[in-house]
């Protein structure tokens, strides 16, 4: 599955620098699937919570049309810096991204409610239930929402992984999501797992 769809060389690059700071990206698989969602709901306004180096924010704004806005919230300018370097390598223009510097739980009560057709989430894990609630609000009626480590590296299906933050935190954001009846969910086996929904009429 990761091997489906070669990477070309300016996600490889970006990849590549992801790891020489820390900042795990998204996987090929993974991408594909976002960018794959992005195309088939014409994805003009998407917000990315987790910048990273780049590599999540160009699969997706190559799902979106070419006027489609891409909004990047992320603590780190560091992240930022990379994510724009990769952007110029792409060939993708600053005009197709808002870079926001700031902690995800600040920067989005600030953005428009509805505005959006899609928001993924790829930062602090345990603030994955807060993003969920922000998400419904910013998200237009048949608008997409995305978590990526949905599987966290096979820990939340197994009942032996008890009392980490982390993983009840993303357990909890599977329940909210399950039993929203709002939302048509769907958890897909790429990567560490995406888990997605759509946000019903």
């Amino acid at each position: 599955m990761e091997d489906f769809l070669p990477e070309d060389e300016a996600i490889v690059n970006a990849r590549h620098r992801g790891r020489e700071v820390g900042a795990t990206p998204i996987g090929p698989a993974g991408g594909a699937a976002l960018r794959f969602l992005a195309t088939l709901i014409g994805a003009r306004t998407v917000v990315e919570v987790g910048t990273g180096c780049g590599v999540s924010g160009m699969y997706l704004m190559r799902g979106m049309p070419k006027d489609g806005v891409l909004t990047s919230v992320d603590v780190d300018h560091e992240n930022q810096r990379l994510a724009k370097l990769a952007y110029r390598e792409a060939g993708l223009g600053s005009f197709r991204t808002r870079m926001i510097v700031g902690r995800a739980l600040e920067v989005l009560p600030r953005l428009t409610d509805g505005a959006y057709d899609m928001v993924f989430c790829d930062a602090v894990k345990t603030e994955y239930p807060e993003y969920f609630t922000a998400a419904l609000r910013l998200l237009r009626p048949g608008g997409v929402v995305a978590f990526d480590n949905a599987l966290w590296h096979q820990r939340i299906a197994d009942p032996a992984h008890r009392g980490d933050p982390t993983t009840e935190a993303i357990r909890e954001v599977h329940h909210m999501i399950r039993e929203d009846e709002r939302l048509v969910p769907l958890l897909l086996p790429v990567g560490d797992g995406l888990l997605c929904a759509v946000k019903r009429d």
